[in-house]
């Protein structure tokens, strides 16, 4: 096959993961996206080229860099090196994962342990792409089912790691059965195998999860939730306006919904517009003006959003993350935060983990901190944010029940998610600002993400914006009262919430680890095999 025909195959593929991808495309096409790639792989034209073993990552970076691009092309709004960097390397490990089953290929000489390692390569890197500096997990094949959620029901049991599977299994199963069908080397039954096969592993998970859509009923347990969306421009408002017309925004919205029968307000990622100094709480005029509103509504509980600051002491322990106030002569950390008051004195607060690489955190930082003035910003704080080690929901003080409070990002990892409920989290929020993308795909795809974790985690959501999508998400993955984009609004819901484990929230990404432990023992093998192929040329 000759090479410009390779690259429209690869090309093929890139657009059907495009067009399959959350919030507009059609996941179906997932089933089939890898099918040219895996034909382009079958036609290399190798012999017994020695370059033949790099075929895999030239030939399928176009795919990839393809899907990366239309899928995520949003990042530029914000930020264009952000956009190539996350574009470029994220195309580029994809590209490796796919030379790494070909070479397996080449090496084993045997199609059944090559499409195996195809599974558990690409199934270990989604998985070790949530947890390392670099971590861009947007794409993951897990994710394509967001918005088409009925059809992953079954993800309480597996996590998003069960669609990657399901999606290159499928495809595998498809190209087999095809492939026999254009070479007319199968026979007529084994054409029916694969065939017959092939709708099984499709259908069969989704009949299921219809079934398990339809019988799902949560268990009656109601708290009265408020969600604000104040809708102000992150470009020309937020960090302008003085922070007391922010505040007073926010809670005048409130105020529309808010009774004495309501039992939260949750206000968006960035709500309160000061710096905050943590040792000095008492002092932020924004939370006491908060406290004030809490004293005409004594049963309400508030999870709102800050950026804050912690002064080091003598005593503190120095972080890579640390900065030096050079007017002061100290060192703080600065933080993106969640803060949780209710009637109770105790502020609690919660540092977001799972920071933009980048934006929030410079990757790698003992080897590239010197160059973190470089920093390229996509709204927000640039350089390294501190962070929080453990998930430790907020508790409010006059029943114990207990909230995960996810910050933007941390919604898009399940594992993460997972751990907030293993510590007790009832049910879920999620406070965000997508504005800074501006209304495009990439604000879209982050809501839809969140029927991802209700599913996985049989938890209800409540997803505050500043400027949307903000909506209630319940426990089967439904969206509701979502709001429009840049608007202001306010909206109230009933949500249940749930003490109860779903086997996912128990386990987490097993399917990730199991992966990762075949994946080396097939490296290894191939490793072992090759040298020993090369020792027999050489005798």
């Amino acid at each position: 096959m000759k090479k410009y025909q390779l690259l429209l195959l690869s090309l093929l593929s890139g657009l059907l993961l495009s067009i399959a991808w959350p919030a507009n495309g059609f996941p179906g096409f997932l089933f089939i996206a890898l099918i040219p790639l895996l034909y382009m792989e079958d036609k290399f034209p190798c012999g017994g080229k020695r370059s033949c073993r790099f075929y895999g990552l030239v030939y399928s970076f176009p795919a990839f860099l393809i899907w990366n691009l239309l899928t995520t092309w949003w990042i530029s709004n914000a930020t264009s090196i952000g956009a190539v960097m996350a574009v470029t390397l994220n195309s580029l490990f994809m590209a490796i994962v796919f030379n790494l089953f070909h070479l397996t290929k080449k090496i084993l000489l045997k199609k059944r342990i090559a499409y195996i390692a195809l599974i558990v390569y690409w199934t270990a890197f989604e998985f070790l792409h949530l947890d390392w500096d670099l971590s861009w997990s947007w794409l993951n094949f897990g994710n394509g089912f967001a918005t088409y959620y009925k059809w992953i029901q079954w993800y309480e049991y597996t996590g998003a790691f069960g669609g990657t599977v399901w999606v290159i299994l499928v495809n595998i199963l498809l190209y087999e059965g095809l492939n026999n069908i254009i070479s007319k080397a199968g026979s007529k039954k084994r054409i029916i195998h694969f065939s017959v096969l092939s709708a099984i592993v499709i259908f069969l998970p989704i009949i299921s999860s219809f079934f398990i859509y339809n019988n799902y009923e949560e268990e009656k347990d109601p708290v009265s939730v408020v969600i604000v969306q104040p809708n102000i421009d992150p470009y020309n408002e937020l960090y302008s306006l003085p922070p007391y017309v922010v505040m007073k925004k926010t809670l005048d919205l409130a105020d529309e919904k808010v009774d004495k029968n309501t039992d939260f307000l949750v206000c968006p990622e960035s709500a309160i517009q000061e710096n905050v100094w943590e040792r000095q709480l008492e002092k932020s005029p924004s939370l006491n003006r908060i406290k004030y509103y809490l004293r005409d509504n004594p049963n309400l509980s508030i999870i709102i959003g800050a950026s804050t600051f912690k002064k080091f002491l003598k005593v503190d322990k120095p972080t890579v993350t640390r900065r030096f106030h050079a007017r002061e002569k100290f060192y703080y950390d600065a933080y993106n935060t969640a803060l949780f008051l209710d009637t109770c004195n105790n502020i609690q607060l919660y540092h977001k983990s799972k920071l933009v690489p980048g934006v929030e955190k410079m990757p790698f930082p003992q080897l590239l901190n010197p160059l973190s003035e470089l920093a390229f910003d996509l709204g927000g704080t640039v350089g390294g944010l501190g962070r929080d080690k453990l998930r430790k929901p907020f508790t409010r003080c006059r029943d114990s029940l207990k909230v995960a409070p996810l910050i933007c990002y941390e919604s898009i990892y399940g594992e993460f998610c997972a751990k907030f409920v293993r510590n007790g989290a009832e049910f879920i929020t999620i406070i965000t600002n997508d504005g800074w993308w501006g209304d495009t795909p990439g604000h879209r795809q982050h809501l839809t993400f969140a029927s991802l974790r209700a599913i996985e985690l049989r938890r209800s959501i409540a997803r505050s914006a500043n400027t949307g999508i903000s909506c209630f998400v319940n426990q089967r993955g439904d969206i509701q009262q979502a709001t429009k984009y840049w608007v202001t609004a306010v909206i109230k819901q009933e949500v249940n919430i749930n003490s109860e484990l779903t086997f996912y929230a128990i386990y987490g990404d097993y399917i990730g680890r199991i992966s990762m432990f075949v994946a080396a023992l097939l490296l290894l093998i191939s490793f072992v095999r090759r040298i020993v192929k090369d020792d027999d040329v050489l005798i």
